[in-house]
């Protein structure tokens, strides 16, 4: 079996409808990372040392090779990710990676 991990920043108030997207077309589960932060070339605003930052959540979602695409697509579609730009956040991404192997770690 082969498998892609899908990986998608989006804005906090959407990762539930990204989770309940993805479990609808396929995905069985998901790695939520929150408050996930950017760094880029020039440094945040702050305001008394508070940033000035929308929250943003990582997704990361491992599935089969054969659904990734209709997965990632849906996903877009559902989040408006193509629609008019939210400022304090001025990008979303989405990834779709193959993985060389895949092993899972029971407790």
């Amino acid at each position: 079996m082969h498998f892609k991990l899908i990986v998608v920043f989006v804005e906090d108030d959407k990762t539930d409808l990204v989770l309940d997207t993805a479990r609808k077309n396929g995905a069985k589960g998901a790695t939520v990372v929150n408050n996930a932060r950017g760094e880029g070339m020039k440094q945040s605003k702050t305001f008394f040392g508070l940033t000035l930052e929308t929250q943003r959540d990582v997704l990361l979602f491992l599935v089969e090779e054969h659904l990734s695409r209709h997965i990632l697509e849906t996903i877009a579609k559902v989040a408006q990710f193509d629609s008019k730009p939210v400022p304090a956040l001025p990008f979303r991404l989405m990834l779709k990676m193959p993985l060389a192997s895949c092993i899972r770690l029971n407790n």
